[in-house]
This record gives structure tokens, sequence and C-alpha cells, in this order.
């Protein structure tokens, strides 16, 4: 399979050019904001509109300010250490989703600080919400022939512009189903069936973590880096902590519990 022409820029404008990749971005913060203020009204937080507006503001600034940070210390230190000013080159690319998480863990703490709110319950809002922008994300990747996967015989393989001759796994399509719309379900389920405060992000660490591990296998290392050990990614690197943080704080949580018959 070839990948298909997908032009990057959906609409133009004179000189301005808007991406699929950005909208995005809108469409998944646009998202969040219902998902997050539908369920802090069904968990009866003191959150309106113009709060959780807000608190999406914060959210998106740690997204971007965490993500461009993490990327430069976890995947590119040397390079822009001898180029510091590239660090402010976001729109040349480089994000990284763990330090989006943690930048958006300090948005989130500050919010809770400042406004009286407690801390597990709007990590809880975000974990529900989260993975929309997540798949999202990963489908503009792909439409803009990133983060592909690597070589593979199977008959969905695809031939990248960037990748080479070969057959490469769209690996991106796997994260955007994975970390889209499985972890959407899964942490919705386990947050409505054990209903302790802090389930759905405890959910949400563990579910990332495994399914980031496991895709990280089809996926082509960053070139910069390769991998550790012969093995190991450093997205894997990254993700286990996830999903051992993850799974010993959902059960941590939940311990002796019996869960609670819900509708999902």
């Amino acid at each position: 399979m070839h990948f298909p022409a997908i032009d990057p820029v959906f609409l133009r404008l004179g000189p301005l050019q808007f991406r699929w990749y950005g909208l995005m971005y809108v469409i998944g913060f646009l998202a969040s904001y219902f998902l997050i203020r539908n369920e802090a009204r069904r968990r009866k937080l003191s959150m309106d509109n113009e709060a959780v507006a807000d608190f999406i503001f914060c959210l998106a600034l740690g997204v971007v300010l965490g993500g461009r940070l993490g990327y430069v210390l976890f995947y590119d230190l040397g390079s822009y250490l001898s180029n510091p000013l590239r660090i402010f080159a976001i729109w040349q690319g480089g994000m990284s989703f763990h330090g989006g998480l943690l930048g958006v863990a300090v948005a989130g703490l500050w919010y809770a600080r400042r406004f009286q709110l407690p801390y597990l319950q709007l990590a809880d809002l975000v974990a529900l919400a989260t993975p929309v922008g997540l798949g999202l994300g990963r489908i503009g990747n792909f439409i803009n022939g990133e983060l592909y996967g690597r070589p593979t015989t199977v008959a969905w393989g695809m031939i990248f512009p960037d990748g080479g001759p070969l057959p490469r796994h769209p690996s991106q399509l796997y994260e955007a189903l994975l970390e889209g719309v499985v972890l959407f379900f899964l942490v919705r389920f386990l947050a409505r069936r054990f209903q302790a405060p802090g389930t759905a992000i405890a959910a949400f660490l563990g579910g990332y973590g495994l399914f980031r591990f496991i895709v990280e296998l089809f996926r082509q290392p960053d070139s910069q880096l390769g991998l550790y050990w012969g093995f190991f990614s450093m997205g894997q690197l990254l993700s286990l902590p996830l999903f051992l943080a993850g799974g010993i704080l959902l059960v941590w949580l939940n311990w002796k519990k019996k869960p609670q018959d819900v509708t999902v």
C-alpha cells in the first residue's frame, strides 16, 4: 500500500496555512471541554462553564510547554544545547507526550490549589477526556506522514513518503486505536465500576503505559537515539514507569472495595 496523498494543509488563505495537525489539537481541546464539563457536573464539582474553560486553558499551556521541554530533554538535548534558540521553534515539530503529561500534572496542581478543588478529582476529569485528543493527534501524525513504523511484510504495510522504499507499519493508526478508542472506553469503564477518586487517572496511566510500550515494538525508533541495549526505545523506557505506577495506584485505591454495578 502507498501512503494516501493527503495535503497536510487543509486551508490556505493568502500567506496563512491551516494544517490538519493543528486542527486535531483544536478539536481535541474542544472535545475535552465538553467531556470535562459534563463529568464535572456528574461529580457535582463546583465548576461552571467559565471555570472549565479556564481549566482547559491551563491544561493547554501545560501540554505545549511540557511537551516541548520534554522533547528537548528526553529526545534531542545535545542538538538543542548547541542551538538553544531552536527550542522556541515549535513549528518545526518536536513534542513529547510524557513531557506534556508532566506539564498537565503541574498545571492541574496549580489550578487545584488556586481554586481549592480536589486534585485527584481534577486528574480524573483529565484522564476521561485525554484519549480523545491522543487519538486525534495520532491521526494528525498519520496525515503528516511522520512517526511511521518499522519495515514490515504484513498486507497493510504502507510506503511512506519519507520512509524509504520498504513498506512500514502504520503505527500512528495503531496508536490512534489503542491510545484513543480503546483507552477512552477502558478508562471510562474502570472509573464507573471502581468509583474511588483517582481511579480514572490510575487507569489512564496504566493503560497508556501498556499500549505505548506495545506500539513502540512496531514504531520506528528515533534516529538520533536508536534502541537502548538493542531493544528498548526511549518511548518504552518512559512508558514502563507509567504502566507500573498506574497499576499500583489502581490496586491501592480500590483495595478490598466492592465494584459498583453502574451503567457505563
